[in-house]
């Protein structure tokens, strides 16, 4: 099933990391057909943000509104024509979950960083709160690295894509829109899944015929059950890589996209995995934080929301 991104929001605080989040947007949207939202949310309770009292608040929103205007068409400019600013007041995830809904989005692209102190509005724990709230999915924006997208006007090309694997709902949603992008970009399509160390270290001390023997089965189960989440018709234009991996699950999902040159990682919030709990909560905010190519985050809420 091909995922549509039909309706794309991009989230700024008008920092230059957060801008970023706009090239991103038009660039999808050339691809997808899209109408884009550029968003930008006032948060008129820091007073320092925009540097003045709140001696005539109805007067300072309509100012601070406005420069935002003004901001957004200068950022926007000539790039992309079909596309709407949304500037609100009030808290940056709850305005953003509230538009999701209000405009039926399909993509939300946000920033893990933004300005510091009390300048900030798109950064870490809005981003955090967005991946926990959101029913659309949310494509997270990194520190500068490895990027899908180029300053120029050329083709949007994504060559590899990650999919983390536990088996639970929404990992196996996540496989869904990874494998919509492989099929829309002509990605190579890597899956894996990570075996916590401290599960099966019973098996790691022993070397006795039989305990390497199960662990050896534990393994091709895992294996086969990742060969068998591709269904056959995608057989003939994809050949998935799966990989078993050994250790933390977020620092082996981020080791691994560094050193196979991935483009995106696509990841559900939550699981439940085999044995564990895997992409729940930290695990999926430390590899957002760390992984050097943007990450597409998906919950089965967007299923059930």
């Amino acid at each position: 099933m091909r995922m549509q991104f039909k309706r794309i929001v991009c989230a700024t605080d008008f920092s230059d990391f957060s801008n970023r989040t706009v090239n991103y947007g038009i660039k999808l949207a050339k691809e997808f057909g899209s109408k884009i939202y550029v968003c930008h949310v006032i948060d008129l309770s820091s007073v320092a943000i925009y540097g003045e009292f709140q001696l005539d608040p109805v007067g300072l929103q309509n100012r601070v509104m406005k420069d935002a205007s003004e901001q957004l068409e200068e950022l926007i400019g000539k790039q992309h024509k079909e596309w709407e600013p949304l500037i609100t007041v009030g808290h940056a995830a709850d305005e953003i979950s509230r538009i999701v809904e209000e405009k039926d989005i399909d993509l939300v692209v946000a920033a893990t960083r933004g300005r510091s102190g009390l300048k900030r509005l798109i950064l870490g724990s809005v981003t955090e709160r967005l991946m926990r709230t959101l029913t659309c999915p949310l494509l997270v924006v990194h520190s500068p690295g490895k990027e899908f997208i180029s300053p120029d006007d050329q083709e949007l090309k994504i060559e590899n894509i990650l999919v983390g694997c536990d088996f639970s709902p929404d990992s196996g949603l996540a496989f869904e829109y990874g494998l919509s992008l492989a099929q829309e970009f002509q990605s190579e399509l890597h899956l894996a899944h990570v075996i916590e160390a401290s599960i099966y270290q019973e098996l790691h001390k022993t070397e006795t015929p039989i305990e390497e023997e199960l662990q050896q089965e534990i393994h091709n189960r895992l294996l086969q059950k990742l060969q068998d989440m591709v269904p056959e018709e995608a057989r003939n234009w994809c050949t998935p890589q799966t990989s078993l991996l050994d250790g933390n699950p977020y620092e082996e999902l981020v080791k691994y996209a560094e050193q196979h040159n991935i483009g995106i990682i696509v990841l559900g919030t939550r699981g439940h995995g085999l044995v564990k709990s895997l992409f729940v909560g930290s695990t999926t905010d430390r590899v957002v934080r760390r992984a050097p190519c943007p990450v597409l985050s998906v919950s089965t809420k967007i299923q059930n929301g």
